[in-house]
């Protein structure tokens, strides 16, 4: 089995950044693709970035693109997500989430999840 575990969340102000990590333990990471969601309070949870299983390929939601990079090392059985220029509308708990097959933004079609960490934008 997959476990996942989120780092790097905390408090920014707006324009500040954060670098959100995914590490993986129980399996090697590269046999997965790699989903990083986020549900802000009274809001559905969100896809908004995910990445092949090579890192060869990577999907953006168009709410964070030019802003949000992805990326992984499987060598560290570690994916991350840098956020830059961080907006208020950015404050949710961040998920990282697994899928041997489905590549995508579908929080639904994942069944592996790590149990998140907050990121707030504010003052």
């Amino acid at each position: 089995q997959l476990q996942l575990v989120e780092f790097g969340g905390g408090l920014v102000q707006p324009g500040g950044s954060l670098r959100l990590s995914c590490a993986a333990s129980g399996f090697t990471l590269d046999y997965y693709n790699i989903g990083w969601f986020r549900q802000a309070p009274g809001k559905g949870r969100e896809g908004v970035s995910c990445i092949s299983r090579s890192g060869s390929t990577t999907t953006y939601a168009d709410s964070v693109k030019g802003r949000f990079t992805i990326s992984r090392d499987n060598a560290k059985n570690t994916v991350y997500l840098q956020m830059n220029s961080l907006k208020p509308e950015d404050t949710a708990v961040y998920y990282c989430a697994a899928d041997k097959w489905y590549y995508g933004l579908s929080h639904g079609q994942y069944d592996d999840w790590g149990q998140g960490t907050q990121v707030t934008v504010a003052s």
